[in-house]
């Protein structure tokens, strides 16, 4: 029997993947906006994620997409497709978050959820996708610049 692993899918989430979705949001919450953002939960995946993936993955409107190797959830991306404004009327894409283990990153498993994800958005019409990166993750935004993503404004914020 081979030991051989096979290719990692980039895949539509299944209830079944529920876990994974899990497991991976809290790795990024722990690793991006928990090491940048002290405002943040980090324990909000585990206390309220599961349902949020749950409900999503039926939700017309939301892109969930895994990494899967053999049944394994290695990576996520979480996304929702919205309705224009009066003033910007056009339907867009925005890419909510995104997380590849570390040790299945630097193999364009990544490269390969954002152009799923660009895709299941073009079928939903979307005219434009967004995303957002804390100045300080210089490897994010470098990525995402590499997908074709470039910088359009910058949200300022301040404690009170």
């Amino acid at each position: 029997m081979s030991d051989q692993r096979h290719e990692v899918v980039a895949r539509r989430a299944e209830h079944a993947d529920a876990d994974g979705l899990v497991a991976c949001s809290g790795a990024l919450i722990a690793e991006d906006a928990g090491t940048r953002d002290p405002s943040v939960n980090v324990n909000w995946p585990r206390e309220h994620r599961r349902e949020r993936f749950t409900a999503g993955i039926d939700d017309p409107d939301r892109l969930l997409l895994v990494a899967d190797q053999d049944g394994e959830v290695v990576g996520h991306l979480t996304g929702v497709v919205a309705e224009g404004s009066t003033m910007k009327p056009i339907r867009v894409a925005s890419l909510v978050s995104m997380y590849v283990q570390p040790a299945y990153r630097r193999k364009h498993i990544g490269r390969r959820l954002t152009g799923e994800f660009t895709a299941r958005a073009k079928g939903k019409e979307a005219e434009l996708a967004e995303v957002t990166a804390y100045p300080s993750n210089t490897e994010a935004i470098r990525f995402y610049e590499s997908n074709g993503f470039a910088a359009k404004s910058v949200t300022l914020e301040t404690p009170l």
